[in-house]
């Protein structure tokens, strides 16, 4: 039943049927096969969305909305413009910090890349970087979006392995700061090599004055992480005082959010929602129908066969993961993927949170890499670029990402010490 499943789940890829659609599909054709009672359907879809946590999801896509909206993030383009735009290349530096500050409320790194990008991409242009550049800076730095807490995808595999949410947001911060450091060496590097950048500190604000002006915006993190780690809200509760802050800034104190806009954005939230929440259902029946099928027992004996040790273990998963990120969309990945890697991480001895911000970070690759890359998608769009122009400049931030992921995989230090020091 299960060859059926994937063969089915495969051929249905190979038609260009979307994702979420052929999971379900092949978890029907499976159900078919195996003779099951169709009200397994049913229940197995509830209890897949039936979880605590996923609450947040929906939240966390308003909450980063509402931020583009309420021009929260044009005050945060400011801020990292004031404090980095005097070195050669401080505008491209500029956009990758944004990105973090941004991510470290939204989750999301498709709305960081329309947040940040609307704003930062025509600037970049403008300064005399080249537009594939600039849009490739985007979508990578957009990337941190969801390895910087919260983080929906860290939901997602938390959800699907019974992991601690909280343990996997702390256990992101300093993965997320050595990409963003990374990235800003490359840029940096860059910018010097090809002569870019040397204007980039026109027009903007003293440091102090475009603090003032974005303290609000910068206190916005600060509410949300502090609260979850102070103890005084869970990370599902962050998520709704992350709405309500953005909600109050952008209406009341702002003034850029009217009637009309907030319609807007609630409808954008609710088609964001669904299409997550519609994939999470899906692959749900999928992974009950491999799990009654012995699947999870089935790939740790053949895996631990393959594998002899720990470090060749965590290789070939990474060097899979990368591969099937290009090709299938993150949180379908994890809610499928976790359930079945997990358990054989651990009989290697792989802690289950670093083990899951090796697959956060992994497939998050996929969001910057053809053909399913939804962030080279949001890029191009903001940028008004097709697709392949970006590939060349799009190379280097792949390898960064890479040598990160090498450093997070094979040094748990880098996740875990804070995690250590706040849970253990």
């Amino acid at each position: 039943m299960s060859q059926l499943m994937i063969l089915s789940m495969l051929v249905c890829f190979a038609l260009t049927i979307p994702v979420a659609v052929s999971i379900g599909l092949a978890s029907l054709f499976g159900v078919y096969v195996a003779g099951i009672n169709w009200l397994v359907i049913a229940q197995q879809i509830f209890a897949s969305l039936d979880k605590y946590p996923l609450v947040a999801i929906p939240f966390f896509i308003l909450a980063g909305n509402l931020m583009e909206a309420g021009g929260i993030s044009e005050r945060l383009v400011n801020f990292a413009k004031s404090l980095v735009g005097s070195v050669q290349g401080g505008l491209a530096m500029a956009c990758i910090i944004t990105c973090m500050i941004f991510a470290a409320v939204a989750g999301s790194s498709v709305a960081t890349t329309f947040a940040v990008g609307a704003i930062l991409i025509p600037a970049m242009v403008r300064h005399g970087y080249p537009k594939p550049f600039s849009a490739s800076l985007q979508a990578t730095a957009a990337e941190l979006g969801v390895i910087i807490p919260p983080s929906i995808p860290m939901i997602l595999f938390a959800v699907s392995t019974d992991t601690s949410v909280g343990e996997l947001f702390i256990s992101g911060i300093f993965p997320g700061i050595l990409i963003g450091v990374a990235l800003m060496l490359y840029v940096w590097i860059y910018a010097k090599r090809h002569g870019y950048g040397r204007q980039d500190g026109d027009g903007r604000l003293p440091v102090f004055k475009a603090f003032r002006q974005s303290f609000l915006a910068l206190l916005m993190p600060v509410i949300i992480l502090g609260g979850i780690y102070g103890g005084i809200f869970t990370p599902t509760e962050a998520s709704v005082v992350a709405v309500v802050y953005a909600l109050v800034v952008g209406t009341l104190i702002y003034r850029r959010i009217s009637f009309g806009i907030l319609t807007e954005t609630l409808h954008r939230t609710v088609i964001s929602t669904a299409i997550i929440m519609f994939v999470i259902a899906n692959a749900g029946l999928f992974g009950f129908l491999l799990n009654r099928a012995g699947v999870p027992n089935m790939l740790g004996e053949w895996l631990s066969h393959i594998f002899s040790d720990k470090v060749t273990f965590l290789l070939g998963v990474n060097a899979a993961l990368f591969l099937i990120g290009m090709f299938i969309e993150t949180s379908a990945s994890i809610v499928v993927l976790a359930p079945l890697l997990l358990p054989v991480a651990q009989q290697f001895g792989i802690d289950p949170t670093h083990f899951g911000i090796i697959m956060v970070v992994n497939l998050a690759l996929g969001m910057i890499t053809p053909p399913f890359g939804v962030n080279l998608f949001a890029a191009c769009a903001v940028a008004k670029l097709p697709i392949e122009r970006l590939f060349r400049s799009l190379i280097p931030f792949v390898g960064v990402i890479l040598l990160c992921l090498l450093l997070i995989t094979y040094v748990p230090w880098i996740s875990l010490v804070l995690r250590d020091l706040v849970y253990r």
